[in-house]
């Protein structure tokens, strides 16, 4: 039998989590996943631009009409007080975790200081996490990855100080924003996170079958 985990005050069915994937979780996806056995199933990757939050696409995204199991949704930005405006509105929406995007290696999400690019300033990504603890006093994720590149590798670091400003749990992709998603992901740094923090450490990339999930 599966260990539970919790995230915050949230338990989860089980310790298997979907990572948030543009283009491919949406609603009938992320159902047919808890259906498997996912315990968290998040949302597609949503903006925290205001002027874009009544658009069909965010909309969209953030649509848990009908929905079964435990809600979350991705954000991605980089000015804390935005980003805690969004998770607000989130929550009103019907979701029940807010998920920070700081993976995300794409150029067009990077070049606007979000997603991977957070990784480069530590402390600006604390303060986004502090910024939405305060407002919304609900559980909060992030997802990150080892480092900027293979001479940063920034994520022991990083996980710290995002436990220390209130994070709930943080899934990391074993790769580096430098690596995209070329090689095989590496778990060794994310071991040695799990063994310092007292929150869930979520291992992701390259899982792609149930042996390697137990693994």
């Amino acid at each position: 039998m599966m260990r539970r985990m919790h995230i915050g005050s949230i338990e989860l069915a089980t310790p298997l989590a979907l990572a948030p994937m543009a283009g491919i979780t949406d609603k009938p996806f992320r159902m047919l996943c808890r259906r498997f056995g996912a315990g968290l199933a998040s949302s597609e990757m949503t903006t925290s631009d205001p002027s874009l939050q009544n658009t069909r696409k965010t909309l969209q995204r953030a649509d848990h009409s009908g929905e079964t199991g435990i809600r979350s949704v991705q954000i991605v930005g980089n000015i804390p007080e935005v980003m805690a405006e969004a998770a607000k509105l989130n929550l009103a929406r019907g979701a029940q975790i807010n998920d920070i995007n700081m993976g995300c290696p794409v150029p067009k999400i990077v070049t606007g200081s979000g997603g991977a690019s957070l990784m480069k300033t530590p402390d600006h990504a604390f303060k986004i996490v502090e910024a939405i603890v305060k407002e919304i006093k609900k559980p909060l994720t992030v997802k990150t990855r080892l480092g900027w590149d293979e001479a940063h590798l920034n994520v022991l670091e990083m996980a710290a100080g995002l436990e220390k400003a209130g994070t709930s749990a943080i899934a990391i992709h074993g790769r580096t924003r430098g690596a995209m998603y070329s090689g095989e992901a590496r778990f060794d740094l994310i071991r040695q996170v799990k063994a310092n923090a007292k929150i869930p450490i979520i291992a992701n990339g390259d899982i792609t079958s149930i042996a390697k999930a137990k693994e």
